[in-house]
C-alpha cells in the first residue's frame, strides 16, 4: 500500500438535518485550499429531517470526474451510516465511528429501510455475527479494515470546557470533530481545516472560535490514541497549485446566467432546481467590469404556470429571461411552452431532472425526461434542447442557451440532472468572456416612413427581425392562435403552411449554424471501434472509465451528444457506421437517447448500460459492465444497481 495516496475517497453519513452537508463542505474546502482536486457527490432522502444522508468526497492530485463505490475512510457519528456503509471500506481503510453505536441492534435503527435491514441481518446470520453494528464491524476488521472508535461525548465535553461554553452548545461541533478527526488521521495540516471552518462560518466569530477549539481537540485525540495504528493513507498539500474554485452544478449554471447577461428569472420552489434561483437571489446585484452595478430580477411565483408565462413576458419585453424547474414543474409549463413556440419567444427553461414519474424520487437523479422534453407541447414547433455533462459545460451552456434563444427566436431547454446539480468540484475559474453575446435580429423601425412592422415575416432562415415592445413603428400582435405576418389571428390555409414552414426552417438554420462541438464531442481514441454513446452527467464517469481502459491498452471512444434537439443525425453517421459495438449508457430504464438515435438514424445500439436507482453510476460499476461486454458474457441490457446506496 502506498501511503502517499493520489486518489482518496472519504464518506460521511448521518441523519438528514444533522449537518452532514456542512461537514462535507468543510472537508472539501480544507483539501481544496491545500491545492488538491476535489470531487463531491451528495445523496439524501426527500424529507426535512431524520432520514439517512451521506456525502462522498474524492480527493486527489489530479482531477477526477466521478465517485467511487469503495472508500478509504468512512466517518460517522451514528449507527445507521455505520451499518449501511461499513461494507464499502477497502482493505487497509478505516471506519471512524461513535463508540456508543457499536452495540446498537439493527432492529432498533429507526429509519433503516426494511429491505436493507433484512439483507444485513441475513448476512450477519450467515457469518455467525451478532445482529448489531458490532457484527458488521467484526466483518470489516476481518477484511483488514482499521476501526477507530471515538468517544464523541467525551470530546464534546472537552470542547465545552476548553471554550467555556455549555455542553449543549459544544454538541453542535460534532460535524467539525468528525472532519478534523478524519483530516488528522490523514496527517493533513490542521491549519487548512481551521481555515475551512472560518470560511464555512464566515461572519459568525463566536461559532468560528468554538469550532476551532473542536479542531484542536480532535487533532490532539488522534495524536494521543492512534499514532500506532497502521492506517497508512496520507494526503499532503500541493505546492504551487493552479487556481481553482470549488462550486456545484446549480452555482455553475447561475454564474453562467449572470456572466452572459441574464436579467430576469422566475421559479417556483422544487427540488433540485430551487438552489439555482436561491443562489441568484443571493447574488442579484454584482459589480461589472466597467465599474457599474449589474443586477438580476428573481421572482418566486405562485406556481410553475406563472413562472413560464412571466418569463415569457419578460423575454417579449427584451429581457434575457429564464425559468428553472424540475420534471413535475415542467409538466405544468407545457402549455406556456407552446405559446412561446408559436410566438417565437426567446425564453430559456433550465430543467433539472429527477426520479419520476409523479413525485417519484425528488432528491435522486435520473435522465428520464428526455423524450418528454423533446416532444413537450401539442402541435409542432421548434425548440433547442441542450444537455450539459459537467460543471464547465453547465456554466457555458447557461450562456449558450440564452444566446440560442435570442439568435434563433425559440424556446431553449437546458437539461441537467440532480447528480450534476449537486456535484461539488474544484475547477479552473470560469471564463466570463468565453462566449460572445448574440442577441439575434433586433429591428428598430423608422416610424416616420416605414410600412407596418411584420413581426412574423417569412424569411429564408426562418428568423424574422423582432422589435421590443414600445418601439415606435413596431406595433404587432401576439396571441395563442396562428397568425398573419403582423400577428393577427388567421386560419387561412396558405398562411398556415407559410408560418409552419417558416418556423420549421429554424431547425435547419440551427443545425447549419452551430459548430460540431456544440452538437457532440468525441472523447478517447477517435479511431476506436468500441464506442460508448451517452449524454448529460454520465460524461464524468465515462471519461474516468476510459482512462482505466487506456492504461490497460484497450482503445475505447465516447460520443457525447450535446444537442438533443435538433438532432445532428447526418453528422453522426460516420461515427455510427464505424462503431462496433455501440454501447448506450444512460440513467433511465428505457435508453431514451438510444430510442431517439434509432428514430433519427435507424441505427440500433448493441448494448444498453442503464441505471435507474436514482443514484449516479460509479467507476467500478461501469468498468465491470464494459468488461462483461468485452469478454462476451454480457446480456444486451445491463442494469446497474448497488443495493446499499
Amino acid at each position: 500500500m502506498n501511503p502517499e495516496v493520489q486518489d482518496f475517497s472519504w464518506r460521511i453519513g448521518g441523519p438528514q438535518g444533522s449537518g452532514v452537508d456542512s461537514a462535507a463542505r468543510m472537508f472539501a474546502q480544507a483539501f481544496a485550499m491545500g491545492g488538491l482536486e476535489v470531487f463531491g457527490r451528495r445523496e439524501y432522502y426527500s424529507n426535512i429531517k431524520g432520514r439517512h444522508s451521506y456525502y462522498d468526497i474524492r480527493v486527489s492530485e489530479r482531477a477526477h470526474r466521478s465517485h467511487r463505490d469503495q472508500v478509504q475512510l468512512l466517518t460517522t457519528f451514528e449507527a445507521e451510516s455505520l451499518v449501511r456503509h461499513a461494507h464499502a471500506v477497502v482493505e487497509g481503510g478505516g471506519i471512524l465511528f461513535d463508540e456508543k453505536s457499536a452495540e446498537m441492534p439493527l432492529e432498533r435503527i429507526t429509519f433503516l429501510d426494511r429491505r436493507v435491514r433484512e439483507d444485513l441481518l441475513r448476512m450477519l446470520r450467515e457469518q455467525g455475527q451478532p445482529e448489531t453494528a458490532q457484527g458488521l464491524l467484526h466483518l470489516a476488521r476481518e477484511r483488514g479494515v482499521h476501526l477507530f472508535p471515538i468517544p464523541y461525548t467525551q470530546l464534546t465535553a472537552e470542547v465545552a470546557k476548553a471554550a467555556g461554553v455549555p455542553a449543549g452548545l459544544a454538541q453542535r461541533t460534532l460535524n467539525t470533530l468528525a472532519v478534523a478527526l478524519s483530516a488528522a488521521l490523514l496527517r493533513f495540516p490542521e491549519d487548512y481545516v481551521k481555515e475551512a471552518v472560518a470560511r464555512i462560518f464566515r461572519g459568525k466569530d463566536r461559532v468560528i472560535d468554538l469550532n476551532v477549539v473542536a479542531v484542536d481537540v480532535a487533532y490532539r485525540y488522534v495524536s494521543d490514541h492512534f499514532q500506532e495504528v497502521p492506517f497508512q493513507f496520507r494526503l499532503h498539500p500541493k505546492e504551487n497549485a493552479e487556481p481553482r474554485i470549488l462550486v456545484n452544478g446549480t452555482q455553475a449554471v447561475a454564474m453562467g446566467k449572470i456572466a452572459f447577461g441574464l436579467t430576469f428569472q422566475t421559479y417556483y420552489p422544487i427540488s433540485p432546481a430551487t438552489d439555482e434561483s436561491v443562489y441568484l437571489e443571493a447574488h442579484r446585484s454584482f459589480p461589472l467590469k466597467n465599474g457599474e452595478q449589474g443586477s438580476v430580477v428573481v421572482v418566486q411565483t405562485e406556481d410553475e404556470i406563472s413562472a413560464i408565462t412571466m418569463a415569457t413576458g419578460a423575454a417579449l419585453a427584451g429581457a434575457r429571461s429564464a425559468t428553472a424547474t424540475s420534471g413535475p414543474g415542467f409538466s405544468l409549463m407545457v402549455e406556456g411552452l407552446g405559446w412561446a413556440g408559436i410566438n417565437e419567444v426567446p425564453v430559456v427553461i433550465t430543467l433539472y431532472q429527477r426520479g419520476g414519474p409523479s413525485t417519484g424520487m425528488p432528491t435522486r437523479t435520473e435522465q428520464g425526461d428526455l423524450h418528454f422534453v423533446v416532444e413537450a407541447g401539442h402541435g409542432e414547433f421548434p425548440r433547442i434542447v441542450l444537455a450539459s455533462g459537467d460543471l464547465e459545460e453547465a456554466f457555458l451552456d447557461a450562456g449558450r442557451a440564452l444566446n440560442y434563444a435570442e439568435q434563433f427566436q425559440m424556446p431553449v431547454i437546458h437539461l441537467l440532472d440532480k447528480a450534476l446539480s449537486s456535484t461539488t468540484q474544484t475547477v479552473p475559474p470560469f471564463q466570463a468572456d468565453a462566449l460572445p453575446l448574440n442577441r439575434g435580429k433586433i429591428h428598430t423601425p423608422d416610424s416616420s416612413s416605414s410600412p407596418p412592422f411584420h413581426r412574423f415575416q417569412d424569411s429564408e432562415d426562418g428568423i424574422s427581425p423582432r422589435v421590443l415592445p414600445g418601439t415606435p413603428g413596431g406595433q404587432h400582435w401576439v396571441t395563442g392562435g396562428e397568425h398573419t405576418v403582423e400577428g393577427r389571428v388567421t386560419e387561412d390555409p396558405v398562411i398556415r403552411v407559410m408560418q409552419m414552414d417558416k418556423r420549421a426552417r429554424k431547425i435547419t438554420t440551427a443545425l447549419n449554424t452551430l459548430s460540431q462541438e456544440e452538437k457532440f464531442r468525441v472523447w478517447g481514441d477517435p479511431e476506436a471501434a468500441f464506442t460508448l454513446l451517452s449524454w448529460g452527467s454520465t460524461k464524468g464517469v465515462i471519461l474516468d472509465t476510459l482512462e482505466r481502459f487506456e492504461k490497460r491498452g484497450i482503445p475505447l471512444r465516447f460520443v457525447q451528444i450535446r444537442l438533443i434537439s435538433p438532432f445532428p443525425a447526418e453528422e453522426l453517421r460516420p461515427l455510427l457506421d464505424s462503431a462496433s459495438p455501440l454501447v448506450d449508457v444512460e440513467l433511465n430504464g428505457t435508453g431514451q437517447l438510444a430510442r431517439i438515435l434509432r428514430m433519427e438514424t435507424g441505427r440500433e445500439v448493441d448494448y444498453h448500460i442503464l441505471k435507474y436507482t436514482g443514484r449516479p453510476i460509479s467507476v467500478e460499476e461501469l468498468t465491470e459492465a464494459l468488461d462483461r461486454i468485452l469478454n462476451g458474457t454480457a446480456e444486451r441490457r445491463i442494469v446497474l444497481m448497488q443495493p446499499f446506496e
